[in-house]
């Protein structure tokens, strides 16, 4: 804890306690091996939840409740002492996890800034002074002089963004490319490349040299929340460079047998149920898994099941993908067999299928080997993995061509505006929103927790599918218990 306290001097000595550090140094702490990967996997649980809030277009009040929701949820602890340390130590191990390419760097350097953000503007407004006066901004004040020549100007921005002209504030010059936000908003005047940016005398800064116009408190804070936004995610971004450069050169070799097969595996990790075991529906029989592949399976499951019945083959990745997924959704390692002998041994015949390829199913079934218990590949790790020529595996939103993927999703009767609407996902990489908007438009139900794997796509839709079926047969034995009664009514009118 001493760590923590000295990195937080500057709000100690104000006498304001935060909760909101700037992870500018990794504190010298000490952290168990257990702790080091359960804290980030508690952060990642909130990062992931950011991310697939921003693909799904959630609207800024939205996105500020789910934040913090998704803050107060994950990152508990219970020893109220050690919160701040967690989130300290939670930030630095992804920093590792995620330094490690530009992709990913590019990842996480969007998501955090995010939380960082509502993070901040959740904060009181003396919490906010003081984190303001730790980034030290090098931006100086507007002089009289320039104010005056530029006051119409300023007023005119007020007006146009429905704010009234008050007289509390100062207006410090920023280079325009600090505040993108004010700028593609156009809630800033801009003039020789420097953005004006209205900052509220009473509420931010205690003392104020220069008395001027300005516009209110809340455009004020706004303009303020972006300025120091940039400025943590401009750190935030080299510092992601120099902690790429420090795995590359000394971390990697030094903890490749401690910490490194935790660090690579968190950044592909599923945070969500287990699928080992199918639990929710009922084992699959092989007479019904044509019908129910078409039906319930996604798009990447369905695709390696027509290849498996067109081919009668399907190389190692394929077979582990299909294979687990078909696990998950009840299978049984008897019918398995069967299933992948009956396919496999049109082209390789029956005895080389013994020979060669009963074994691995075995092995996923968990009665060869170590006797594992495999459990079904997530999204993460279909859209991560690499397939190469002749593979059928992977995610098909991420590793078809798009004419590939429009014939694929076509045949799966999507409609046109939803498959546009797939399309542009793919396009901004956002592959597991693409399956959802897939998954809604198949169903014609909406997936608002998103689809975050295979086997969690098979149980939405047989719980939709049998809702159906239910409602269905409800219908018809309303309709039935009708016409019984009308026959009751024709009877005893004429027995009358």
């Amino acid at each position: 804890m001493e760590a923590v306290r000295s990195q937080r001097k500057s709000l100690v000595s104000t006498g304001v306690g935060s909760t909101l550090p700037l992870y500018r140094s990794a504190p010298p702490l000490e952290v168990r091996l257990e702790d080091f990967e359960l804290y980030a996997i508690d952060r990642l649980r909130v990062l992931k939840g950011i991310s697939d809030a921003l693909s799904r277009g959630k609207r800024p009040d939205e996105m500020e409740k789910l934040v913090l929701d998704l803050w107060k949820t994950n990152m508990r602890h219970q020893h109220s002492s050690e919160l701040l340390n967690k989130d300290i130590i939670s930030h630095f191990v992804l920093r590792l996890v995620y330094c490690r390419t530009e992709e990913l760097r590019k990842w996480f350097l969007s998501i955090e800034t995010t939380l960082f953000r509502y993070r901040f503007r959740d904060e009181p407004s003396e919490i906010q002074r003081a984190l303001m006066a730790e980034f030290d901004l090098p931006y100086k004040a507007v002089t009289t002089a320039e104010y005056e020549s530029v006051k119409e100007k300023l007023n005119q921005v007020a007006r146009t963004i429905g704010q009234p002209i008050t007289t509390d504030a100062i207006y410090y010059k920023v280079p325009f490319e600090k505040v993108p936000e004010l700028v593609a908003g156009r809630r800033v005047f801009i003039q020789k490349g420097n953005a004006y940016i209205a900052m509220n005398q009473s509420d931010l800064f205690p003392t104020v040299p220069i008395p001027v116009l300005a516009v209110s408190h809340s455009s004020n804070q706004s303009q303020v929340v972006s300025l120091v936004i940039m400025q943590f995610r401009s750190h935030l971004s080299k510092a992601l460079v120099l902690t790429n450069r420090k795995w590359t050169s000394m971390i990697r070799e030094q903890e490749k047998d401690r910490l490194v097969p935790i660090i690579e595996a968190l950044s592909t990790s599923y945070l969500g149920p287990d699928y080992s075991q199918s639990r929710e529906h009922a084992e699959i029989s092989l007479k019904d898994i044509d019908q129910i592949a078409k039906s319930s399976f996604p798009l990447c499951m369905r695709h390696l099941f027509e290849k498996l019945r067109e081919d009668h083959h399907l190389k190692h990745g394929g077979r582990m993908q299909l294979g687990l997924f078909l696990k998950g959704v009840g299978l049984k390692l008897d019918d398995a067999l069967a299933f992948w002998r009956a396919e496999f041994s049109r082209k390789v015949g029956a005895e080389r299928f013994d020979k060669e390829y009963a074994y691995s199913i075995r092995h996923n079934y968990g009665k060869e080997g170590k006797r594992t218990d495999y459990t079904p590949y997530s999204c993460q790790k279909i859209i991560s993995s690499t397939p190469g020529v002749g593979d059928h595996h992977g995610c098909p939103y991420r590793h078809f061509s798009e004419e590939n993927l429009r014939a694929a999703l076509t045949r799966m009767r999507v409609g046109n505006r939803a498959l546009e609407d797939v399309i542009d996902k793919v396009r901004n990489r956002h592959y597991q929103l693409a399956c959802t908007l897939t998954f809604e438009a198949v169903h014609g139900s909406s997936c608002d927790a998103g689809v975050n794997h295979p086997n969690q796509y098979y149980n939405d839709s047989q719980r939709i599918l049998e809702s159906q079926v239910s409602s269905s047969w409800s219908n018809t034995k309303m309709v039935c218990k009708g016409y019984l009664c009308h026959c009751e009514f024709v009877i005893m009118d004429l027995v009358v």
